[in-house]
């Protein structure tokens, strides 16, 4: 089985084993982060839980991924991945079968929105694949890597449930869910016995400074702070999800209290990204070393809109095939709108191969052209198309979705190396702060309006992405001994 010149069973080759443990990693996180998502009816009447408490697990399992892809992405390029995909294993695993175990629903809460965590382990295999593979071969790798992890989630809803029915009882879901965290916790362990960071022989380039990116000129400064703010709004709007006006899980008290606590945040991390580029904007940057953050910007909205939709439209699609097409059932709906997360498995690693074969740019925008068209279809649909029709518009639209996302991640590993893990932060911030802007949208309109929104911003996004360059030549990197290296773009 090749692809590009991988070949996948060649288990002797070091970057392909690499591969391997590393997808599967990711999958197990993914696996970890939603394997309550399958079982939630059973929860919901364990615990005698009203619909409002429901939606505030599901809102509390994505609020922490989006600051804690920013610090993992930054953990990951001071002290590896390796080191860092083992700890975020265990911790998670110790956290999801903590959530298992939970006796009340203030356990739930805290501990499904600890579980975010884990969610952020995504960044961390972005920067392990980038140091094995060639710029030629890294899309298709990144592509690998991202669809067949993802795929945990859909193992998950696959998997669980019949699992917790083998353990039975009362307290099978609780068997079920925490195998998932016991088997995170002992890959932990494996993980850091068998992967490396590089190659034998390579250097793993760290940043000068950790806090924040280093930017290269004033303009990209003033213009890193600003790109930080939509996260802050994101998770403002979530705690207003919560607040007195909507769910009414937290009280007055605590919903100011976390707007006072989201302000202070952002003004600590704009002292700390100056604080990193102080040097820089006082001095310069010699050209060599200088890239232009609009790379950084335009991969993080085409992320924004690529999984951002995936998540919202995964979360409500089997509500729409529902309420759209009559004499369904819950269990016939689930399984339709299952097609739109099973074509990762292909989708993302054709992204990935597209953008090496054709150019970043040019990949790129025409995956999210296609989006866009894709969601404009899927804003069309109702209950007089014939059923198979949908599932087909569904599964198309979900292609472009999930080949843009490969896309994307095809192109954050050439700009920065020793950057890598914040930029891939960054961008997977974003694609949570897109989830949580379409959800919000979701809120308020019909089916669909809720798809033309996401079709007229992926229609933004494209324009967004003419003013990306392509990535080209070399990049510099200085090595321990004050030389400097050139790593291929191309």
């Amino acid at each position: 089985m090749t692809t590009d010149k991988i070949k996948l069973l060649n288990f002797s080759d070091p970057k392909i084993k690499t591969l391997h443990i590393t997808w599967f990693a990711f999958f197990l996180t993914f696996m970890v982060w939603f394997s309550h998502a399958p079982l939630m009816a059973i929860i919901k009447e364990a615990f005698d839980l009203t619909t409002p408490e429901v939606k505030a697990l599901l809102i509390l399992n994505v609020a922490l991924t989006i600051p804690s892809r920013i610090v993992i992405g930054t953990l990951v390029d001071k002290y590896g991945p390796r080191t860092v995909f083992s700890m975020l294993l265990m911790i998670g695993g110790v956290i999801c079968v903590g959530f298992a175990s939970s006796q009340t629903y203030e356990q739930l809460a805290i501990l499904r929105f600890l579980s975010g965590f884990i969610g952020a382990g995504f960044v961390i295999g972005i920067r392990m694949v980038s140091e094995w593979f060639p710029a030629k071969q890294v899309g298709i790798a990144e592509g690998i890597y991202g669809g067949w992890g993802n795929f945990g989630s859909a193992a998950a809803a696959m998997t669980l449930p019949t699992l917790a029915l083998m353990f039975g009882g009362e307290d099978g879901w609780r068997y079920a869910i925490g195998s998932t965290g016991v088997l995170a916790f002992a890959y932990g362990i494996f993980y850091r016995k068998v992967a490396r960071d590089t190659p034998k022989g390579s250097t793993y380039f760290k940043p000068k400074k950790h806090g924040g990116l280093e930017v290269t000129s004033k303009g990209d400064f003033y213009f890193y702070l600003l790109m930080n703010v939509p996260m802050y709004l994101a998770l403002a709007v979530l705690t207003w999800k919560l607040s007195p006006s909507n769910l009414g899980i937290l009280d007055d008290v605590g919903t100011y209290g976390i707007y006072a606590v989201l302000v202070i945040l952002f003004l600590v991390q704009v002292r700390a990204i100056y604080h990193v580029n102080a040097e820089n904007l006082k001095h310069g940057v010699p050209e060599i070393h200088r890239y232009k953050f609009k790379q950084v910007a335009v991969l993080d909205v085409a992320y924004f809109v690529t999984f951002g939709s995936e998540l919202a439209v995964v979360s409500m699609l089997p509500l729409f095939f529902l309420d759209t097409f009559e004499g369904l059932s819950a269990v016939q709906a689930g399984l339709l709108a299952s097609g739109f997360a099973f074509m990762n498995l292909v989708s993302r690693p054709t992204g990935g191969h597209f953008s090496d074969k054709y150019g970043r740019r040019k990949s790129l925008s025409f995956l999210i052209a296609g989006l866009a068209v894709g969601y404009l279809v899927l804003s069309q649909i109702d209950g007089n198309w014939f059923i198979w029709v949908a599932v087909l518009a569904t599964m198309g639209c979900s292609f472009f979705v999930q080949a843009g996302e490969g896309a994307v991640f095809a192109a954050v590993p050439l700009i920065q190396r020793r950057m890598t893990g914040q930029i891939a932060g960054m961008a997977g911030a974003y694609g949570n702060v897109g989830a949580v802007c379409y959800l919000t949208v979701f809120s308020f309109v019909d089916y669909s309006t809720f798809f033309m929104v996401i079709g007229a911003s992926a229609a933004i996004a494209f324009l967004f992405v003419q003013f990306m360059d392509e990535p080209s030549g070399q990049m510099a990197e200085i090595l321990p001994d004050g030389t400097v290296q050139l790593i291929d773009v191309q």
